[in-house]
């Protein structure tokens, strides 16, 4: 594990590092915490994740702090993402492989929309990625961060 100032080989640690561009995305956070939307492109308005702001791979690395307030983190910030986004359930993902940092995907499930199906979000993921398939639009995303942001006071302080 290393230190609480960050890993400078990972991509997490850079962006926490990079205000201007975390600016675009961020939602809130605390000490220990970072709500984030998807960056563009998004597979999804609403995509979220949620961050450990130290270098962390995962809940076995958490300390003792992050440990107590994890569940309660992660329950607010579904609660906010499904507030905001009017879905039926919020997906919690994270592998940690492509960044070794925590970052929990937070995925509004539409019940209407059969892209948000269990593992069809991923086939989503990849498609937007590659291009195979539109992204959320900017502007929704944009309508989206700004009611979260306000939101976002009151539901996770």
């Amino acid at each position: 594990m290393t230190d609480q100032h960050g890993d400078a080989t990972c991509a997490i640690c850079a962006l926490h590092a990079n205000a201007p561009r975390l600016a675009l995305d961020e939602v809130w956070r605390n000490d220990r915490w970072l709500l984030r939307h998807h960056p563009q492109p998004a597979p999804l308005t609403g995509w979220c994740l949620l961050d450990v702001r130290r270098h962390c791979s995962g809940p076995v690395d958490f300390d003792e702090t992050e440990a107590r307030e994890w569940g309660v983190v992660v329950q607010r910030a579904s609660t906010l993402v499904r507030d905001i986004s009017g879905c039926d359930r919020v997906y919690a993902i994270a592998f940690g492989e492509g960044a070794r940092h925590l970052h929990l995907h937070l995925i509004p499930r539409c019940a209407d929309d059969q892209r948000t199906t269990a593992w069809s979000v991923a086939d989503l993921y990849r498609n937007v990625e590659s291009g195979r398939a539109a992204a959320a639009s900017v502007e929704r995303v944009k309508e989206w961060l700004f009611r979260a942001r306000l939101m976002a006071a009151s539901k996770l302080c």
